[in-house]
């Protein structure tokens, strides 16, 4: 029963992944605005995503030991460091644009404004860190969030022309009135949430969790291999969507509201009530992900004792972090920043810092120390190493393209 209940960490970490707030408006947005052209970035970053999650699992796995803790041990504290600050701070923005999110899935349930449920869904994700056990945890909210199907059934009764979205996803350009340097500012931002750095930090600390071993290899390759390209499919789901029923009619997408119009034109009120079920399941799991992600990662660097399995007397700093990092992401919202706003910049930031999250996993992945003889074949190396290129090459450009367009503008 284990094995079984334990195969959810995959569905919670690719929900809260790949459809957080961000990801639901920004996939929405780019569907609206781009038609089906940046389709193509999404299964590139589901097979990136796969290609490291798999990795960091098999170190979790094998050593009994998540991967940050060991990169820190392998390539000194000073690179340990600079990973630490780039990916915390990161995860901070994205932890409170998910406070923000839950809150305005609520605003849509009950009419009442979002700012009003932010000091609510703060303590509600506080309580439900400290109190419910992890495995309980995981298999609600990665269960939850599959009523996010609701968008491809949404997508087959809207009827589209299947072979006009092939067409436009095999077109790989930016459509009339789009200039190129926008297009690839919005290529960049879907990759980035694609490959979101916390949810490999939540994947490998979630199998320390679950003491994973090595016998466990197969269970963590499902979670990755099953898990991941499902909330890719549903990523999709949201972005062909909104390309079939609010491209042609010009309508751009910059609310939680509007990401559920093809639901209620296809569905009516029994999609919009399952549509905010997965919304509030992706979002509040999201902002799980994110912040034990801070506080995993802070413990993990200073040796700190860590886990909710560990009764918080037994790790009390790191149980103070989190309930820190609540009151934090909580006052980041309370501020009247847009959630969705600041999740986008935090997905296009976290671009430019992917080589600071995955070449490290490469070389622990790589080293028999740790591994033994379950290092990474010849394969998954050169596909790695096509990835660490492209991940490079997106760095580079994220921020004179964030520049250049004025964030997408």
């Amino acid at each position: 029963m284990n094995r079984l209940t334990s195969f959810t960490l995959g569905f919670l970490t690719a929900i809260g992944g790949f459809l957080d707030i961000g990801d639901i408006v920004a996939n929405s947005l780019v569907g609206a605005r781009f038609g089906m052209s940046l389709a193509w970035v999404i299964p590139v970053g589901v097979i990136g995503v796969c290609l490291f999650s798999e990795m960091a699992g098999r170190v979790t796995a094998v050593s009994g030991r998540p991967v940050f803790d060991l990169v820190r041990e392998r390539l000194g504290a000073r690179a340990g460091l600079a990973n630490l600050l780039a990916s915390s701070a990161i995860t901070l923005l994205v932890f409170a644009a998910e406070i923000g999110g839950v809150a305005l899935a609520l605003e849509l349930a009950s009419s009442v404004h979002y700012l009003l449920w932010v000091p609510v869904v703060g303590f509600l994700v506080w309580a439900v860190i400290w109190r419910l056990p992890f495995e309980r945890m995981e298999r609600t909210y990665g269960l939850l969030g599959l009523a996010m199907v609701v968008f491809a059934v949404a997508l087959w009764r809207l009827g589209p022309d299947w072979g006009a979205l092939w067409h436009d996803a095999l077109s790989p350009a930016p459509p009339s009135g789009e200039d190129w340097p926008t297009w690839w500012y919005y290529a960049i931002a879907v990759f980035g949430a694609a490959m979101s750095p916390y949810a490999v930090v939540f994947f490998s600390s979630g199998g320390v969790e679950e003491r994973w071993s090595a016998r466990d290899l197969t269970l963590q390759r499902l979670n990755v291999f099953f898990g991941f390209p499902l909330g890719g499919l549903l990523a999709l789901s949201l972005m062909a969507g909104a390309a079939v029923l609010l491209h042609p009619a010009g309508i751009q997408v910059d609310h939680l509201s509007q990401a559920t119009l093809p639901v209620v034109v296809s569905l009516g009120k029994v999609g919009l009530v399952i549509a905010i079920v997965g919304f509030f399941a992706c979002t509040f799991g999201a902002a799980l992900e994110a912040g034990l992600a801070t506080g995993y990662g802070v413990a993990q660097y200073f040796g700190w004792s860590w886990g909710k399995s560990v009764r918080p007397v037994q790790a009390a700093r790191f149980h103070t972090l989190l309930l820190a990092t609540v009151l934090a992401g909580t006052a980041i919202v309370l501020t009247t920043l847009d959630p969705v706003k600041v999740t986008e910049y935090a997905i296009v930031l976290s671009a430019a810092a992917l080589p600071l999250t995955y070449l490290p996993i490469f070389i622990v992945a790589n080293d028999r120390g740790y591994l033994g003889d379950r290092v990474n074949s010849r394969f998954t190396n050169i596909v790695a190493t096509v990835y660490l290129f492209l991940v490079l090459l997106v760095a580079a450009a994220t921020l004179p393209l964030m520049l250049w367009t004025k964030a997408g503008q």
